[in-house]
Protein backbone atom coordinates (compact mmCIF):
# COMPACT_ATOMS: atom_id res chain seq x y z
CA UNK A 1 0.00 0.00 0.00
CA UNK A 2 1.38 3.15 -0.98
CA UNK A 3 1.34 5.35 2.14
CA UNK A 4 3.73 8.70 0.59
CA UNK A 5 0.05 10.37 -0.23
CA UNK A 6 -1.45 9.76 3.77
CA UNK A 7 1.90 10.93 4.79
CA UNK A 8 1.39 14.21 3.08
CA UNK A 9 -1.65 14.66 4.05
CA UNK A 10 -0.65 14.29 7.77
CA UNK A 11 2.10 16.53 6.57
CA UNK A 12 -0.46 19.46 4.94
CA UNK A 13 -2.69 19.26 8.26
CA UNK A 14 -0.25 19.79 10.88
CA UNK A 15 1.33 22.64 9.09
CA UNK A 16 -2.06 24.57 9.06
CA UNK A 17 -2.87 24.10 13.23
CA UNK A 18 -4.88 26.47 13.84
CA UNK A 19 -7.25 25.93 10.84
CA UNK A 20 -6.79 22.16 11.36
CA UNK A 21 -7.69 22.96 15.49
CA UNK A 22 -10.87 24.75 14.13
CA UNK A 23 -12.21 22.59 12.17
CA UNK A 24 -11.52 19.58 14.16
CA UNK A 25 -13.13 21.46 17.46
CA UNK A 26 -16.38 21.97 15.34
CA UNK A 27 -16.55 18.77 14.49
CA UNK A 28 -15.46 17.32 17.81
CA UNK A 29 -18.34 19.64 19.16
CA UNK A 30 -20.85 18.08 16.86
CA UNK A 31 -19.86 14.82 17.96
CA UNK A 32 -19.66 15.31 21.95
CA UNK A 33 -23.38 16.84 22.13
CA UNK A 34 -24.58 13.74 19.92
CA UNK A 35 -22.87 11.27 22.02
CA UNK A 36 -24.36 12.86 24.68
CA UNK A 37 -27.46 12.58 23.89
CA UNK A 38 -26.93 8.90 23.05
CA UNK A 39 -25.58 8.01 25.87
CA UNK A 40 -28.56 8.89 27.78
CA UNK A 41 -30.91 7.85 25.39
CA UNK A 42 -29.01 4.35 26.19
CA UNK A 43 -29.54 4.13 29.50
CA UNK A 44 -33.11 5.70 30.20
CA UNK A 45 -35.51 2.88 29.45
CA UNK A 46 -32.94 0.71 31.79
CA UNK A 47 -33.20 3.31 34.59
CA UNK A 48 -36.91 4.25 34.20
CA UNK A 49 -37.89 0.19 34.12
CA UNK A 50 -35.26 -0.63 37.06
CA UNK A 51 -36.83 1.89 39.30
CA UNK A 52 -40.86 1.32 38.02
CA UNK A 53 -39.75 -2.35 38.95
CA UNK A 54 -38.79 -1.11 42.47
CA UNK A 55 -42.14 0.91 42.96
CA UNK A 56 -44.20 -1.68 41.31
CA UNK A 57 -42.25 -4.96 43.26
CA UNK A 58 -40.75 -6.70 40.27
CA UNK A 59 -39.50 -7.48 36.82
CA UNK A 60 -42.05 -10.49 35.83
CA UNK A 61 -45.65 -10.14 37.62
CA UNK A 62 -47.89 -13.00 37.44
CA UNK A 63 -51.83 -12.00 38.12
CA UNK A 64 -54.91 -14.06 38.02
CA UNK A 65 -58.50 -12.96 37.11
CA UNK A 66 -61.83 -14.72 37.54
CA UNK A 67 -65.42 -13.72 36.70
CA UNK A 68 -67.88 -13.74 38.60
CA UNK A 69 -71.47 -14.59 38.76
CA UNK A 70 -72.40 -10.83 37.28
CA UNK A 71 -69.63 -10.93 35.12
CA UNK A 72 -67.23 -8.73 36.93
CA UNK A 73 -63.77 -9.27 36.37
CA UNK A 74 -61.83 -9.71 39.57
CA UNK A 75 -58.11 -9.64 39.85
CA UNK A 76 -57.00 -12.66 42.41
CA UNK A 77 -55.03 -15.27 43.46
CA UNK A 78 -56.20 -17.43 45.93
CA UNK A 79 -53.46 -20.22 45.66
CA UNK A 80 -50.05 -19.07 44.73
CA UNK A 81 -48.85 -22.61 45.32
CA UNK A 82 -49.32 -23.99 41.61
CA UNK A 83 -47.10 -20.56 40.10
CA UNK A 84 -44.61 -21.32 42.38
CA UNK A 85 -44.21 -24.54 41.34
CA UNK A 86 -44.64 -23.51 37.22
CA UNK A 87 -41.59 -21.30 38.04
CA UNK A 88 -39.44 -24.47 39.08
CA UNK A 89 -41.23 -26.31 36.28
CA UNK A 90 -39.30 -23.64 34.30
CA UNK A 91 -35.59 -23.68 35.78
CA UNK A 92 -35.89 -19.91 36.30
CA UNK A 93 -34.06 -18.05 39.18
CA UNK A 94 -35.24 -14.69 41.02
CA UNK A 95 -33.89 -12.71 43.90
CA UNK A 96 -37.30 -12.32 45.64
CA UNK A 97 -41.43 -12.26 45.34
CA UNK A 98 -43.39 -10.26 46.20
CA UNK A 99 -47.24 -9.85 46.98
CA UNK A 100 -49.26 -7.06 45.95
CA UNK A 101 -53.03 -5.75 45.78
CA UNK A 102 -54.26 -2.26 44.91
CA UNK A 103 -57.59 -0.25 44.34
CA UNK A 104 -58.52 3.20 43.45
CA UNK A 105 -59.30 4.99 46.68
CA UNK A 106 -60.76 8.73 47.54
CA UNK A 107 -58.63 9.84 50.62
CA UNK A 108 -60.94 12.14 53.00
CA UNK A 109 -59.67 13.95 55.90
CA UNK A 110 -60.65 17.30 57.58
CA UNK A 111 -63.16 17.86 54.60
CA UNK A 112 -60.82 17.74 51.95
CA UNK A 113 -60.01 14.34 49.42
CA UNK A 114 -57.78 13.13 46.82
CA UNK A 115 -58.15 10.37 45.03
CA UNK A 116 -55.21 7.58 44.97
CA UNK A 117 -53.71 4.38 44.17
CA UNK A 118 -53.36 2.75 47.13
CA UNK A 119 -50.88 -0.51 46.84
CA UNK A 120 -50.94 -2.98 49.17
CA UNK A 121 -47.56 -4.40 50.44
CA UNK A 122 -46.30 -6.35 53.09
CA UNK A 123 -44.17 -3.70 54.04
CA UNK A 124 -42.11 -5.34 56.89
CA UNK A 125 -40.31 -7.60 54.49
CA UNK A 126 -40.52 -4.51 51.88
CA UNK A 127 -36.53 -3.86 51.75
CA UNK A 128 -36.72 -3.12 47.90
CA UNK A 129 -39.31 -0.22 48.92
CA UNK A 130 -37.13 1.40 51.27
CA UNK A 131 -34.24 1.82 48.71
CA UNK A 132 -36.11 3.76 46.02
CA UNK A 133 -38.44 5.91 48.68
CA UNK A 134 -36.94 8.50 50.58
CA UNK A 135 -39.29 9.41 53.72
CA UNK A 136 -39.64 13.54 54.51
CA UNK A 137 -41.51 12.75 57.59
CA UNK A 138 -42.43 9.55 60.14
CA UNK A 139 -40.62 6.53 59.87
CA UNK A 140 -40.19 3.00 58.53
CA UNK A 141 -40.69 1.78 62.04
CA UNK A 142 -44.38 3.34 62.40
CA UNK A 143 -45.15 1.61 58.91
CA UNK A 144 -45.35 -1.76 60.81
CA UNK A 145 -48.29 -0.73 62.22
CA UNK A 146 -51.61 -2.99 60.74
CA UNK A 147 -53.24 0.26 59.83
CA UNK A 148 -50.17 2.06 58.40
CA UNK A 149 -50.37 4.06 55.37
CA UNK A 150 -47.58 5.99 53.33
CA UNK A 151 -48.53 9.04 51.43
CA UNK A 152 -46.58 11.36 49.37
CA UNK A 153 -45.68 14.56 49.95
CA UNK A 154 -48.23 16.64 47.33
CA UNK A 155 -51.02 14.08 48.59
CA UNK A 156 -50.16 14.96 52.61
CA UNK A 157 -49.67 19.06 51.57
CA UNK A 158 -53.36 18.66 49.53
CA UNK A 159 -54.80 16.87 52.39
CA UNK A 160 -52.93 19.34 55.14
CA UNK A 161 -52.52 15.96 56.98
CA UNK A 162 -49.26 14.77 58.99
CA UNK A 163 -48.26 11.63 60.30
CA UNK A 164 -50.03 10.47 63.14
CA UNK A 165 -53.58 11.45 61.83
CA UNK A 166 -56.16 9.10 60.86
CA UNK A 167 -57.36 9.15 57.25
CA UNK A 168 -60.41 7.48 55.56
CA UNK A 169 -60.10 6.04 52.19
CA UNK A 170 -63.49 5.13 50.32
CA UNK A 171 -63.19 2.43 47.56
CA UNK A 172 -65.15 0.09 46.02
CA UNK A 173 -64.50 -4.01 47.61
CA UNK A 174 -63.53 -6.61 44.54
CA UNK A 175 -67.26 -7.22 44.60
CA UNK A 176 -68.27 -3.64 43.37
CA UNK A 177 -69.54 -2.61 46.95
CA UNK A 178 -68.59 0.79 48.19
CA UNK A 179 -66.42 0.82 51.44
CA UNK A 180 -64.18 2.79 53.59
CA UNK A 181 -61.29 1.99 56.14
CA UNK A 182 -59.42 4.33 58.29
CA UNK A 183 -55.43 4.57 58.01
CA UNK A 184 -52.97 5.73 60.20
CA UNK A 185 -50.43 7.93 58.66
CA UNK A 186 -47.08 6.48 59.35
CA UNK A 187 -44.94 8.31 56.90
CA UNK A 188 -44.57 10.89 54.17
CA UNK A 189 -42.43 10.26 51.48
CA UNK A 190 -40.53 12.85 48.85
CA UNK A 191 -42.79 12.82 45.47
CA UNK A 192 -39.36 11.68 43.53
CA UNK A 193 -40.86 10.77 40.43
CA UNK A 194 -42.85 11.73 37.75
CA UNK A 195 -45.76 9.16 39.51
CA UNK A 196 -44.26 10.20 43.17
CA UNK A 197 -47.94 11.55 43.75
CA UNK A 198 -49.79 9.09 42.44
CA UNK A 199 -48.91 6.17 45.01
CA UNK A 200 -49.77 5.92 48.09
CA UNK A 201 -48.79 2.29 50.21
CA UNK A 202 -50.63 0.34 52.79
CA UNK A 203 -49.78 -3.20 54.64
CA UNK A 204 -51.10 -5.54 52.68
CA UNK A 205 -53.43 -8.00 55.02
CA UNK A 206 -54.92 -4.82 56.24
CA UNK A 207 -55.85 -3.38 52.81
CA UNK A 208 -56.97 -6.68 51.83
CA UNK A 209 -59.39 -7.71 54.69
CA UNK A 210 -61.01 -3.76 53.19
CA UNK A 211 -61.43 -4.50 49.69
CA UNK A 212 -62.89 -7.99 50.48
CA UNK A 213 -59.84 -10.82 50.13
CA UNK A 214 -59.47 -13.52 52.53
CA UNK A 215 -56.37 -14.66 54.38
CA UNK A 216 -53.73 -15.75 51.84
CA UNK A 217 -55.07 -14.11 48.94
CA UNK A 218 -54.13 -11.14 46.63
CA UNK A 219 -54.05 -9.81 43.37
CA UNK A 220 -50.34 -9.71 42.11
CA UNK A 221 -47.37 -11.57 42.43
CA UNK A 222 -43.88 -10.42 41.07
CA UNK A 223 -40.90 -11.62 40.77
CA UNK A 224 -37.47 -9.57 41.10
CA UNK A 225 -34.84 -10.78 39.12
CA UNK A 226 -31.13 -10.39 39.48
CA UNK A 227 -31.21 -8.29 35.99
CA UNK A 228 -33.53 -6.65 34.05
CA UNK A 229 -32.91 -7.98 30.93
CA UNK A 230 -33.87 -11.26 32.38
CA UNK A 231 -37.19 -10.37 32.62
CA UNK A 232 -38.16 -11.40 28.49
CA UNK A 233 -37.08 -15.06 28.72
CA UNK A 234 -38.19 -15.32 32.95
CA UNK A 235 -41.34 -14.38 31.28
CA UNK A 236 -41.84 -16.54 28.34
CA UNK A 237 -40.29 -19.96 29.97
CA UNK A 238 -42.41 -18.88 33.16
CA UNK A 239 -45.49 -18.58 30.81
CA UNK A 240 -44.73 -21.79 29.03
CA UNK A 241 -44.67 -23.74 32.17
CA UNK A 242 -47.98 -22.36 33.13
CA UNK A 243 -49.03 -23.85 29.77
CA UNK A 244 -47.39 -27.28 30.42
CA UNK A 245 -49.38 -27.34 33.53
CA UNK A 246 -53.16 -26.71 31.90
CA UNK A 247 -53.58 -23.71 33.74
CA UNK A 248 -55.92 -20.75 31.76
CA UNK A 249 -53.44 -18.47 30.60
CA UNK A 250 -54.64 -14.60 28.26
CA UNK A 251 -52.41 -14.45 25.24
CA UNK A 252 -48.83 -12.72 25.73
CA UNK A 253 -49.24 -11.07 22.37
CA UNK A 254 -51.96 -9.12 22.20
CA UNK A 255 -51.32 -5.61 20.93
CA UNK A 256 -53.20 -2.54 20.12
CA UNK A 257 -54.35 -2.01 16.96
CA UNK A 258 -53.63 1.78 16.82
CA UNK A 259 -50.41 1.86 19.18
CA UNK A 260 -52.36 4.19 21.55
CA UNK A 261 -51.63 1.94 24.21
CA UNK A 262 -48.98 -0.48 26.00
CA UNK A 263 -49.17 -3.83 25.08
CA UNK A 264 -50.23 -4.65 29.02
CA UNK A 265 -53.11 -1.94 28.48
CA UNK A 266 -54.12 -3.52 24.95
CA UNK A 267 -54.16 -7.04 26.90
CA UNK A 268 -56.36 -5.52 29.26
CA UNK A 269 -58.76 -4.18 26.95
CA UNK A 270 -58.60 -7.53 25.00
CA UNK A 271 -59.24 -9.75 28.22
CA UNK A 272 -62.96 -7.65 28.66
CA UNK A 273 -64.41 -9.27 25.71
CA UNK A 274 -63.05 -12.90 26.95
CA UNK A 275 -64.69 -15.16 28.68
CA UNK A 276 -63.90 -17.98 31.03
CA UNK A 277 -64.62 -20.07 34.38
CA UNK A 278 -62.20 -20.31 37.49
CA UNK A 279 -59.00 -18.31 37.45
CA UNK A 280 -56.93 -17.12 34.34
CA UNK A 281 -53.67 -16.32 34.36
CA UNK A 282 -51.86 -13.47 33.13
CA UNK A 283 -47.75 -13.02 32.78
CA UNK A 284 -46.92 -9.54 32.01
CA UNK A 285 -43.16 -7.75 32.36
CA UNK A 286 -42.26 -4.60 33.35
CA UNK A 287 -41.20 -3.65 29.37
CA UNK A 288 -44.87 -4.31 28.84
CA UNK A 289 -45.69 -1.96 31.23
CA UNK A 290 -43.84 0.70 30.31
CA UNK A 291 -43.29 -0.14 26.20
CA UNK A 292 -44.45 3.09 25.90
CA UNK A 293 -41.13 4.68 27.03
CA UNK A 294 -39.15 3.05 24.71
CA UNK A 295 -40.75 5.69 22.11
CA UNK A 296 -38.92 8.36 24.07
CA UNK A 297 -36.01 6.36 23.45
CA UNK A 298 -36.75 6.65 19.61
CA UNK A 299 -37.41 10.41 19.79
CA UNK A 300 -33.97 11.26 21.41
CA UNK A 301 -31.97 8.89 18.44
CA UNK A 302 -34.11 10.55 16.08
CA UNK A 303 -33.55 14.16 17.83
CA UNK A 304 -29.57 13.24 18.15
CA UNK A 305 -29.41 12.40 13.98
CA UNK A 306 -31.07 15.86 13.43
CA UNK A 307 -28.71 17.41 15.42
CA UNK A 308 -25.47 15.82 13.94
CA UNK A 309 -27.04 16.79 10.75
CA UNK A 310 -27.96 20.02 11.40
CA UNK A 311 -24.49 20.45 13.33
CA UNK A 312 -22.88 18.67 10.07
CA UNK A 313 -24.58 20.36 7.27
CA UNK A 314 -23.27 23.85 8.56
CA UNK A 315 -19.92 22.47 9.31
CA UNK A 316 -19.30 20.92 5.53
CA UNK A 317 -20.01 24.43 4.37
CA UNK A 318 -17.06 25.42 6.42
CA UNK A 319 -15.07 22.63 5.26
CA UNK A 320 -16.06 23.11 1.41
CA UNK A 321 -15.09 26.58 1.96
CA UNK A 322 -11.87 25.94 3.51
CA UNK A 323 -10.71 22.91 1.00
CA UNK A 324 -11.51 25.80 -1.82
CA UNK A 325 -9.10 27.82 -0.12
CA UNK A 326 -6.84 25.75 0.65
CA UNK A 327 -6.51 24.56 -3.50
CA UNK A 328 -6.03 28.44 -4.30
CA UNK A 329 -3.45 28.57 -1.67
CA UNK A 330 -1.46 25.45 -2.83
CA UNK A 331 -2.55 26.21 -6.59
CA UNK A 332 1.76 26.17 -7.63
CA UNK A 333 2.66 23.50 -4.91
CA UNK A 334 -0.39 21.23 -6.52
CA UNK A 335 1.09 22.52 -10.50
CA UNK A 336 4.49 21.24 -9.05
CA UNK A 337 3.44 17.85 -8.09
CA UNK A 338 1.78 17.20 -11.34
CA UNK A 339 4.79 18.33 -12.90
CA UNK A 340 6.71 15.82 -11.15
CA UNK A 341 4.38 13.12 -12.12
CA UNK A 342 1.88 12.87 -9.68
CA UNK A 343 -1.56 11.72 -11.28
CA UNK A 344 -4.54 13.71 -11.03
CA UNK A 345 -6.21 10.34 -9.04
CA UNK A 346 -3.45 10.99 -6.29
CA UNK A 347 -3.88 14.55 -5.81
CA UNK A 348 -7.85 14.09 -5.48
CA UNK A 349 -6.68 11.26 -3.08
CA UNK A 350 -4.22 13.47 -1.00
CA UNK A 351 -7.50 16.05 -0.47
CA UNK A 352 -9.95 13.79 0.45
CA UNK A 353 -7.18 11.64 3.10
CA UNK A 354 -6.82 15.48 4.68
CA UNK A 355 -10.81 15.14 5.32
CA UNK A 356 -10.87 11.62 5.96
CA UNK A 357 -8.00 12.65 8.98
CA UNK A 358 -9.78 15.47 9.96
CA UNK A 359 -13.18 13.76 10.13
CA UNK A 360 -11.53 11.05 12.13
CA UNK A 361 -9.55 13.06 14.89
CA UNK A 362 -12.31 15.37 15.01
CA UNK A 363 -14.30 12.37 16.06
CA UNK A 364 -11.97 10.93 18.55
CA UNK A 365 -12.12 14.06 20.15
CA UNK A 366 -15.44 14.25 20.20
CA UNK A 367 -15.72 10.92 21.63
CA UNK A 368 -13.15 10.89 23.99
CA UNK A 369 -14.64 14.52 25.47
CA UNK A 370 -18.12 13.31 25.55
CA UNK A 371 -16.88 10.35 27.84
CA UNK A 372 -15.41 12.37 30.60
CA UNK A 373 -18.50 14.36 30.44
CA UNK A 374 -20.46 11.74 30.75
CA UNK A 375 -17.68 10.59 33.63
CA UNK A 376 -18.09 14.13 35.43
CA UNK A 377 -22.20 14.62 35.52
CA UNK A 378 -22.60 10.96 36.68
CA UNK A 379 -20.37 11.79 39.71
CA UNK A 380 -23.15 14.29 40.54
CA UNK A 381 -25.55 12.89 43.50
CA UNK A 382 -28.57 14.41 42.24
CA UNK A 383 -30.66 12.78 45.73
CA UNK A 384 -33.33 9.97 45.73
CA UNK A 385 -35.45 12.92 45.96
CA UNK A 386 -34.51 14.35 42.86
CA UNK A 387 -38.11 15.43 40.78
CA UNK A 388 -35.96 13.06 37.78
CA UNK A 389 -35.37 10.34 39.96
CA UNK A 390 -36.86 7.93 38.05
CA UNK A 391 -34.63 8.57 34.68
CA UNK A 392 -31.05 8.39 37.24
CA UNK A 393 -29.61 5.40 39.03
CA UNK A 394 -29.36 5.31 42.66
CA UNK A 395 -29.90 9.54 42.37
CA UNK A 396 -27.04 9.53 39.84
CA UNK A 397 -27.35 10.28 36.20
CA UNK A 398 -25.95 7.56 33.97
CA UNK A 399 -25.28 6.64 30.44
CA UNK A 400 -24.94 3.97 27.69
CA UNK A 401 -23.37 4.16 24.51
CA UNK A 402 -23.76 1.10 22.46
CA UNK A 403 -20.82 0.71 20.26
CA UNK A 404 -21.84 0.04 17.14
CA UNK A 405 -23.86 3.88 17.53
CA UNK A 406 -20.09 5.34 18.12
CA UNK A 407 -19.57 3.86 15.25
CA UNK A 408 -22.12 4.69 12.81
CA UNK A 409 -21.16 8.41 13.74
CA UNK A 410 -18.18 8.34 13.04
CA UNK A 411 -18.91 6.56 9.75
CA UNK A 412 -21.72 9.42 8.98
CA UNK A 413 -19.10 12.27 10.05
CA UNK A 414 -16.40 10.82 7.79
CA UNK A 415 -19.12 10.32 4.74
CA UNK A 416 -20.11 13.89 5.48
CA UNK A 417 -17.04 15.11 5.69
CA UNK A 418 -15.56 13.51 2.57
CA UNK A 419 -18.72 14.55 0.41
CA UNK A 420 -17.99 18.32 1.24
CA UNK A 421 -14.47 17.90 0.63
CA UNK A 422 -14.74 15.70 -2.66
CA UNK A 423 -15.61 18.66 -4.85
CA UNK A 424 -12.55 21.27 -4.05
CA UNK A 425 -10.31 17.82 -4.81
CA UNK A 426 -11.38 16.99 -7.95
CA UNK A 427 -11.38 20.92 -8.99
CA UNK A 428 -7.39 20.57 -7.77
CA UNK A 429 -6.83 17.35 -9.69
CA UNK A 430 -8.16 18.80 -12.82
CA UNK A 431 -5.63 21.64 -12.89
CA UNK A 432 -3.34 21.73 -15.50
CA UNK A 433 0.46 21.35 -14.23
CA UNK A 434 1.63 24.24 -16.82
CA UNK A 435 -1.91 26.73 -15.81
CA UNK A 436 -0.96 26.19 -12.02
CA UNK A 437 2.53 26.66 -12.57
CA UNK A 438 2.51 30.45 -13.93
CA UNK A 439 -0.79 31.11 -11.50
CA UNK A 440 0.58 33.89 -8.61
CA UNK A 441 -1.07 34.36 -6.00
Amino acid sequence: MNTVIPRIAIRNLARQKKRTILLGGAIAFGIMIVTLINGFAGSFIQNVSENFAYLMAGHVFVQGSEKTASGKQISIIRDDSIIHAAVKNAGVQYQFATKSSEVQASLIFAGRNVNQNLTGLELANSAFLRERLVLKQGSWEAAMAPDAIILSEKVAAKLNILPGDKVTAKFMTLTGQNNIADFTVAAISVDASIIGSAMAYANLAYLNAAIGLGPGEYMSLGFMLGDLKGAADFSARLYTAMKGMDLQLFERSKTDENGATTPFMALMRSQNKETWNGTKYRVYTIDDVLSQARQIVVALDTSSLIVLIVLFAIVMIGINNTFRMVMYERIREIGTMRAMGVQRGEIKTMFLFEAFFLALGGAIAGIILALGAMGLLSLINFGMDSPAFLLMRNGHLSFYLPPLRALGNIAIIALLTLFAAFFPARSAARLEPAVALRTTK
